[in-house]
């Protein structure tokens, strides 16, 4: 379906959209989005590239909405990423300000919905309105307890994983720590957002099956679900959808017993 930003945006249990029963208390903990298809959908109608990521506002915002009636705790999405820079001065000029607009447009709304807003990513070449804004939202929203929305901007997975490790080698170089002391818990804990836990479901709208740098080490056990819809026509029924074909999923660890028999390590 065709959704635009003007269109009406219901809040969470408002709105024509029903709940699935099967769903309460029963949703994973920690979704991860990447919102992908906003260039494609618009060229597919003959409209600027720009166009796409403004009809994508309404479906970040009716995903959310959706997070926080399923009882979703924590949803990460992939709003700009560090290689995003490569794109034209025109679309970098255009995602920053817009980005900048959506997060001022939307805080209240968000606020009072109970939803806490975070940004996970680098400082560096991140616009300063941006940024300000960003932390107005942080600040506004942080007691909110419903549901933490992860704003990943200027993000990516293994600059995370570089900064952390550095973090550590300095701590070392301090000597704070003993570099043979140093665990995954350890690097875990220097993560941007070390508090929240890792994904349980990866959802990629478009149809393109790849993780494109987001959330690497986070996403170590995660259910990928790669959906053929492009993000402006994704929304809180589509994030239902997803949220009851994860039920199906056997989710194993590497621990579990399966239909031949215990998993075991190779042995020589």
């Amino acid at each position: 379906m065709d959704r635009t930003p003007t269109q009406q945006l219901a809040a969470p249990g408002e709105g024509s959209a029903t709940l699935p029963q099967g769903l309460i208390g029963h949703v994973p903990q920690h979704v991860a989005v990447i919102m992908d298809g906003n260039g494609r959908w618009a060229n597919a109608r003959g409209l600027p590239r720009t166009e796409g990521h403004r009809a994508g506002e309404l479906a970040l915002m009716d995903t959310v909405a959706g997070a926080v009636e399923a009882g979703v705790k924590y949803i990460s999405m992939y709003a700009f990423s560090t290689e995003n820079w490569k794109r034209s001065p025109a679309e970098v000029s255009f995602l920053m300000g817009y980005s900048r607009d959506v997060i001022r447009k939307h805080t209240d709304r968000l606020n009072d919905w109970g939803v806490r807003v975070r940004w996970v990513g680098r400082r560096p070449r991140l616009w300063k309105s941006v940024l300000k804004e960003l932390r107005t939202a942080e600040e506004k929203t942080k007691h909110n307890t419903k549901t933490e929305l992860l704003l990943c901007i200027n993000y990516g997975g293994r600059a995370e994983i570089a900064d952390a490790a550095r973090d550590l080698a300095q701590e070392v170089a301090d000597g704070k720590r003993k570099a043979s002391s140093i665990r995954e818990a350890d690097i875990a804990s220097h993560l941007y957002a070390a508090d929240v836990p890792d994904v349980d479901l990866l959802i990629r709208t478009s149809g393109e099956s790849r993780i494109s740098n987001f959330l690497l080490w986070q996403l170590a056990y995660a259910e990928l679900d790669f959906v053929p819809v492009p993000w402006p026509e994704f929304g809180r029924e589509e994030l239902w959808e997803r949220l009851q074909a994860f039920q199906d999923r056997d989710r194993r660890f590497g621990g579990a017993i399966d239909a031949v028999g215990e998993d075991q390590a190779p042995t020589s």
